[in-house]
């Protein structure tokens, strides 16, 4: 049990020294989002060790919602890779302490550059700090770790602060869920955001019966159709639908008097419908809302064009 009381605590430091960040946070952050959103070159994120990994992240994150960012090891940009930066990028430096050697003799060349540096330090008075045009203070009082040695409580910090900056940027560019879909074309994502009704739907051997069908008939047809429904139409009117529940719910109630119950005595005589042009969320979401688990797709005219399949779309 003393481990599991560990772990929580450790949970619980972090956890706070995340809270402890919001009173520091002042206009400069303000001033900050403004610089990085007109900018019309990249960020350039760095950081050495642990705050390398959170530079990484960053910069991905960044990048993934809208503001243009890379990612460049800092031992690399000692011997070369600096001239990845260009005279209209933004350089954000991470550092704990604030004094870390490699990133002091990367902010020599940029200076010489006149390069816009923001820095992410653990102290305000630390030199990385003093020679950065615009600061971040992401202090803790003390790591996470037991033995306040490893980075925990600092690197959760900063990747937090590097998640605000992310949003803050969202909000000043109006960000919006097409864009972040654009960004994210793989995956659940982008189909979630991207993939339209017309995508997805049935077009084909569409279950389609009568009114006056018994019930009898409509189980085997509906059986045999795979999509466990009916749709009842006169012509291309649609009239309704029935599903292999509503049979099932009349088996239970009619019970011996089930033989002589038609469609019409059962089926929904308002189904839900979508258009074809809808996102895949909204049929979700009127999934979840409805609890059904199949729409009728209609075009402007009410004309049946498809039917869309819970189970086909959720896989």
């Amino acid at each position: 049990m003393k481990t599991l009381e560990v772990a929580k605590k450790c949970l619980r430091d972090e956890a706070q020294a995340l809270l402890d960040l919001i009173p520091l946070m002042d206009e400069t952050f303000d001033s900050i989002v403004k610089l990085i959103y007109k900018c019309t070159g990249h960020v350039v994120v760095t950081g050495v060790g642990k705050s390398g990994h959170i530079a990484a992240k960053i910069s991905a994150t960044l990048a993934s919602t809208g503001t243009p960012a890379i990612y460049i090891n800092a031992l690399d940009a000692l011997h070369g890779d600096l001239g990845m930066v260009m005279d209209d990028d933004v350089v954000l430096l991470i550092s704990n302490s604030g004094n870390t050697d490699e990133l002091l003799r990367i902010i020599d060349s940029l200076e010489e550059r006149k390069i816009k540096i923001v820095s992410m330090t653990g102290s305000a008075e630390s030199l990385i700090a003093k020679h950065s045009d615009y600061h971040i203070l992401v202090s803790v009082k003390r790591e996470a770790c037991p033995l306040n040695l490893a980075p925990t409580s600092s690197t959760t910090a900063a990747l937090a602060m590097g998640d605000a900056l992310a949003c803050a940027l969202m909000e000043e560019r109006n960000f919006k869920a097409r864009e972040f879909a654009m960004f994210h074309p793989g995956g659940s994502l982008g189909r979630k955001l991207l993939t339209r009704v017309k995508d997805v739907m049935y077009t084909d051997n569409f279950p389609i019966i009568s009114a006056d069908m018994k019930l009898s008939e409509a189980l085997l047809f509906i059986s045999n159709g795979k999509l466990g429904l009916g749709v009842v139409m006169d012509g291309k009117t649609i009239q309704g639908i029935i599903t292999d529940g509503d049979i099932r719910r009349a088996v239970e109630g009619a019970q011996s008097n089930f033989l002589n119950l038609s469609v019409a005595d059962v089926m929904t005589k308002t189904p839900k419908t979508i258009g074809p042009d809808a996102k895949l969320t909204q049929i979700q979401y009127m999934f979840r809302k409805h609890k059904i688990h199949s729409l009728l797709v209609v075009d402007s005219d009410y004309s049946l064009v498809g039917i869309v399949d819970y189970f086909a779309i959720m896989g």
